[in-house]
Parts: structure tokens; sequence; C-alpha cells
């Protein structure tokens, strides 16, 4: 039996993660912060630990315990706006936290695969001429999240080339599905569920509809960190992309059609960002040539599973009577997290 240590288990990828292979019969040990042990369930093989990477003490003492056949590493402060408000607690989570990992990782006798999660914000800007992006393209970065996520993307390299860790890094794009928050499509999804059940007047706010987002199923970025581990070329990013893109004005329209509620759409200053980037768009080719990894959850599957995720928990928290869940949709059980 294989065994996986997942960092950052309780966040909305990690805990798909740990779902996919436990399901794979893989031993899965699973770390979380203190403040976000709410929900988590264990089972007979799947445990959660707590440990913050920025104690380098006690990340070796989880590897030391747990001695992992693979490494998903996904801990992060994860959303760009907050790196701008607290660029130096990012880096210190983000940065310092993935050395303390991988310094753990050298000293091991026997060292495990890590597949660490890296982000498309490495690029920055990129010319609409070399969309979709590919590998090759100059990392720029234009906040203090993307170049965490450089640091991390060097980090892993260096190490693989200096000490032979076995490392392999995963450039996410957008990537939605049961359980995310804090993306168009899952705020478009909690409105219209919150309307449907007469929590909210049948009125959605949106921010800027114009820009083009690749958004990949969660079943099939889960998948692509299992395949990577298993056939990733050691010391080598890859991207994790969905194959094309949409309007976010054509998932809206997607989302209202698969709820089947009649609704008022409106346009809300307080959701529109300083700055847009127009598509973002990742190339897979070197991905899919190397692991054979293909997305395949449609857009439309995709939106069906959140209304039902959503629905479910807003139906459960009526049956029960807690008021206060059904009005925040669980807007805790799976926290965000940003490509």
């Amino acid at each position: 039996m294989k065994t996986a240590l997942i960092t950052g288990a309780d966040g909305f990828v990690g805990s798909h993660l740990a779902e996919f292979l436990v399901a794979k019969a893989w031993r899965v040990v699973g770390t979380f912060l203190p403040h976000r042990a709410e929900g988590l369930a264990g089972s007979r093989n799947c445990r959660f630990v707590q440990c913050d990477l920025r104690n380098g003490q006690r990340v070796a003492q989880v590897l030391f315990e747990c001695r992992p056949d693979y490494v998903f590493h996904l801990a992060a402060q994860s959303l760009p706006t907050v790196s701008w408000q607290d660029p130096v607690g990012t880096f210190e989570s983000n940065i310092m936290g993935s050395l303390y990992l991988f310094e753990a990782v050298r000293h091991m006798k026997r060292r495990p695969v890590i597949v660490s999660a890296c982000s498309s914000a490495e690029y920055g800007h990129v010319p609409a001429s070399a969309m979709p992006v590919s590998e090759e393209q100059p990392l720029l970065p234009l906040h203090p999240y993307g170049i965490s996520k450089v640091c991390l993307d060097l980090l892993a390299r260096e190490y693989f080339l200096d000490y032979g860790v076995p490392a392999v890094n995963l450039r996410l794009f957008n990537t939605t599905g049961p359980g995310k928050t804090n993306d168009a499509p899952s705020d478009f999804v909690r409105q219209l569920v919150k309307i449907r059940h007469g929590l909210q007047p049948p009125i959605l706010e949106v921010g800027n509809l114009r820009p083009r987002r690749a958004f990949l199923d969660v079943s099939d970025t889960v998948r692509g960190f299992y395949v990577a581990a298993l056939r990733g070329k050691h010391g080598e990013a890859y991207n994790l992309c969905a194959n094309r893109t949409y309007r976010i004005s054509e998932l809206l329209d997607f989302a209202i059609r698969l709820s089947a509620v009649k609704i008022e759409v409106r346009g809300a200053s307080h959701l529109m960002r300083p700055s847009d980037e127009k598509i973002i768009f990742g190339r897979t080719e070197k991905f899919r040539k190397q692991t054979g990894w293909k997305p395949v959850r449609s857009i439309e599957q995709t939106l069906q599973s959140m209304l039902d995720y959503w629905d479910s928990r807003v139906t459960t928290a009526g049956k029960s009577g807690d008021a206060t869940l059904s009005d925040s949709l669980g807007l805790a059980s799976r926290e965000g997290q940003r490509a």
C-alpha cells in the first residue's frame, strides 16, 4: 500500500485529492493548520495531523513518522489579494514553509517524490500572441503570491539538481468544482442556489464578464497530481489546464440554464477588480505527452456538480434547522484555492 502525505489537505484541492487517493487504496496522511480543523474527518486509510510548515522541526517529525512514498505539496497562502496585504506572511508560508519541507526530505534515507502545486500566476501578464502559454514563457509574476510560487518552482528544481530530491512541479491554472469558493463559477452557483431556496432575492450580482478563462474540473486536477507522481519527469514543470476557454458571461449563462432559476443579472462595482487579464490559458501538450493525462469533464458537468453540492448543503442545513449554514452555504467547508 502506497503512502501519501498531503500538505494543506484541509484546502479545496487537497481535500479532493485525499478522497481520490483513498479510493485508490492509498494510505493518506494530511496536514492542516489548527484553525482549519473543523469538518475534517479521517477514515481507516486517511488521518489528519496538525502541522504548520513554518515550523521546520514539526515538518521533519511528520515526515519521519509517516515515511511517505509521495508528498503532494499544496499548503500555501493562496490568494493574490491577501499577498498584497501581507507579503511577509505569504513569503513565510509559501517560501520558508516549502524550504523546510524540501530540507526535511533531503535528509531522509528514502526520499519520496514531491509533487508541488505551483501556479499560472508565475507567468504574470502574457501577450495574446503567446497564448496558450507554454512552460517556456518567461516567469514575470505581478504580485507577491506569484513571486512565492516562482520561488517554489525554482526551489524544487534546485533540490532535484543539487540533492537528487525527486520533484515534479504542476503549474495550476483555474480549477473549480464542488466546494470551491472565491472564483466566478462558485459565486454564480452559490447565488443561484440561495435564490432557489428563497435565501436571496432573484438578483444575481456579477463583476467583469468579458475575460476568458479555462476552468479545469477539480477531479481532472487531482488526477493530474496522481499521474504526475507516477509518470512525471523529475525536475520538470508542467502546466495543468483545461483544454478550452470560455467567457465568464458564457459560464454565467450555463449556470443559469442548469439551475432553471429566473433571475435578473446586475453588475456590481464592488465585484470589479482594478485589472483583469483578458485571457488565462495554458498549453498542456508537454504534460499530456509525458503522462497520458487529459481532462475529461465538461464545464457543464462541473457546474452541475457544483449546483448539486451547494444545493445538498443548504437542504441538509434546512432540515437540521441550521439557518446560519443555510445562509452562508458552507463558506468554511472547503476554503478556496486560487491558481
